[in-house]
Formats: C-alpha cells, structure tokens, sequence
C-alpha cells in the first residue's frame, strides 16, 4: 500500500539521519547550547536576513504554537486565528489549555482578510463592554493554510499593517513553510516574511526531519523568559541536539528548500493524475496538499489500496479527501496511484 496520507509518514531525509549518524559519537553541551544548534541558528539568521534574530529549537509544531502563544499574551488576552485555523481545529484544544481564548474570524479558502480583521477590531473598541470580553491581543495565521492555500505578498502586507495599526503582534505558524515559499504561485521569500512578522517557525517535523521546529523571533523581540517558557511546556529537549543537528543539515547547501521543492514537483503532477482520473477538486491548492472530491464508493475501494485523509463530507454521496506528497514522494509512487485510480474507475 502506497501512502499519501501526510507529510511526515517517513522518517527523516536521508541527508538529515546521515548527520545524526556521523555526530553520534561526539559529545556535546545539553538543552540546546551545543555547536551544531549554534551553526543551525547562525544559518537560519543568513537565510532570513536577520543577523539580530532570537531562535530557538522546539520539539513539534503544537508545542510551538502553545508556547508562542502562551508567553506573548497576558492572561486575560486571547488569539485571533481563521476559524480554520490549526490551533482552532486540530490542536485540541491545546492554546485553551494554558487559558487563552481563540477568537475565530470568518475565513475564505483558509485565509482571513485584512478586512475582516479590521472589521472585528472596530467592533471589539466599540463595543462598551469590551473590558468583560477576552482582549485580542496576538493575531494567528499559517502558511500555508490548512487548505493548502497561501497568501500574496500584497496579502499579508495589508494584514501586517492591520495588526500593527492596532498593536496586535503577528505570529505565523510555518509548520509547512517550506511548501508555501517554494510553490510555484509564490511570491514571498524567507527574508521578506521575517520583515513581515513579529514571530514565526520554520516547520522541520513536515519538511525532512525527524521532528522539531525552529522559532524565530526575527527583530531581537523574544519574550522575556521565552527559554523558560519552552521547558515549562514541555517542549525542550536535554539532548536538545537533536533539533539541532537536524536543522543544521537542513539549512546546509540549500536542502530545506530543495526538499520542498521537490515535494510541490510531485503535488503538480500529481495534479494531472487526479484531474485524469476525472476527480472534482474541493479547492485550487499550489502546494504539496490537494483536496479532491471522491464518490463514497469508489473511495471505499481507492482506501483499499491507497492510503489518504478523509477531510470531510462533501455531500451525501461523496468525500473531500486530502492527498499530501512530501520528500520521500517518487514518481513511482504516482505511477502507482495512477494506475490504481484508473483500475477503480
């Protein structure tokens, strides 16, 4: 059975196990301070243009978002997010777990609007009794988005100056941020986000390694006390290099972006093959997760063969089902799903 159920259902690029294999045996500082942690962080600050950024390394994309969160807001702040965002729909139940409220925006294939947020706002000061709600203090969005979506530069521009007009930071969850920058509708680069935000992370769980991700405050605006913050949610590792290495192999001779060049390779001709196979897709995603609309019967049986993601029902008699490639995706493999889809026509 083939599989093209998520992004990280294989282990780690070979590259990535190659440098935890051959630094196996050196010993090295604890929770972080080692030297590969050191060289990965100093790569990342090149690649984003920013030599003052803060970075730090966590264990997985929910731990991220938590911490992030948890240590910009004040107790009684709460975060705004599309209501199709991560952490208001796959997460848990995580963020409302340290005590602060998601407050979720009306979204259009997975991505707010400047408007929309700026209509939320004028209604949040005008309304007399705002001191007895969850203040909005930290604004949410991925890239790309649940949907495989991605926003335009001149999108998240007109979004950034909104959050800044009323003084709400930005964070970007980048679990895929690879895939978002390396689609071929893309027109936003690594240090043009880091000039757009006010915190994101660079996703390595769904991008070629193991697990981890690398947070990056990139104005030198950490919060104080961000490593204790990180520990106190369970995210720090002892052996913190782990992440390290693996991003520092990641963020050597360009493998993070060629990875996910790769992976939006196989996601356009995948495309053809599900067009070909006569599927509707759900929505016109340019990265590495597509979304196609399968008959409740003829899914039975793909699943029989294939491995993929029930998103959600499309009606009655049908299904949304998301097919993700990654690194580790072959032409072989799409080979195989090609002639699977054809035998079950």
């Amino acid at each position: 059975m083939i599989s093209f159920e998520c992004d990280y259902n294989n282990g780690a690029h070979p590259k990535v196990m190659q440098h935890l294999l051959e630094t196996n045996d050196m010993q090295s500082l604890t929770y972080g301070f080692d030297e590969w942690s050191d060289r990965a962080k100093e790569s990342i600050r090149k690649a984003c243009e920013t030599p003052q950024a803060d970075i730090f390394f966590l264990t997985g994309g929910t731990q991220a978002n938590t911490t992030i969160i948890d240590s910009m807001l004040m107790t009684c702040e709460a975060v705004i997010s599309a209501e199709s965002g991560h952490i208001n729909v796959h997460e848990a139940g995580a963020v409302e777990a340290f005590g602060h409220r998601i407050i979720p925006l009306h979204a259009e294939n997975g991505k707010i609007t400047a408007k929309t947020l700026d209509n939320y706002m004028q209604w949040f000061i005008n309304d007399e009794s705002r001191e007895h709600l969850a203040q909005p203090g930290l604004v949410y969005l991925t890239f790309p988005t649940e949907y495989g979506t991605i926003y335009s530069s001149d999108e998240m521009e007109e979004i950034y100056r909104t959050c800044q007009q009323y003084c709400l930071p930005l964070f970007i969850d980048g679990a895929r941020l690879g895939y978002g920058l390396m689609s071929l509708k893309s027109d936003i680069t690594l240090p043009w986000l880091a000039r757009h935000c006010d915190v994101f992370y660079i996703g390595g769980t769904k991008v070629g390694a193991l697990c981890g991700e690398a947070v990056v405050f990139p104005h030198h605006n950490a919060p104080k006390h961000f490593f204790s913050n990180i520990k106190r949610h369970g995210a720090l590792l002892a052996k913190g290099r782990l992440t390290g290495i693996q991003f520092d192999a990641l963020f050597t001779d360009n493998l993070y972006f060629d990875i996910a060049s790769h992976a939006i390779d196989m996601a356009e001709k995948m495309k053809i093959i599900l067009q070909e196979a006569g599927l509707q897709f759900y929505i016109d995603s340019p990265t590495n997760q597509q979304f196609v609309v399968i008959p409740n019967e003829r899914m039975h049986r793909l699943e029989q063969h294939v491995q993929f993601t029930h998103w959600e029902p499309f009606d009655e008699q049908s299904m949304v089902c998301r097919f993700v490639t990654s690194w580790a995706t072959t032409d072989e493999d799409l080979m195989t799903l090609k002639r699977i889809l054809e035998e079950i026509r």
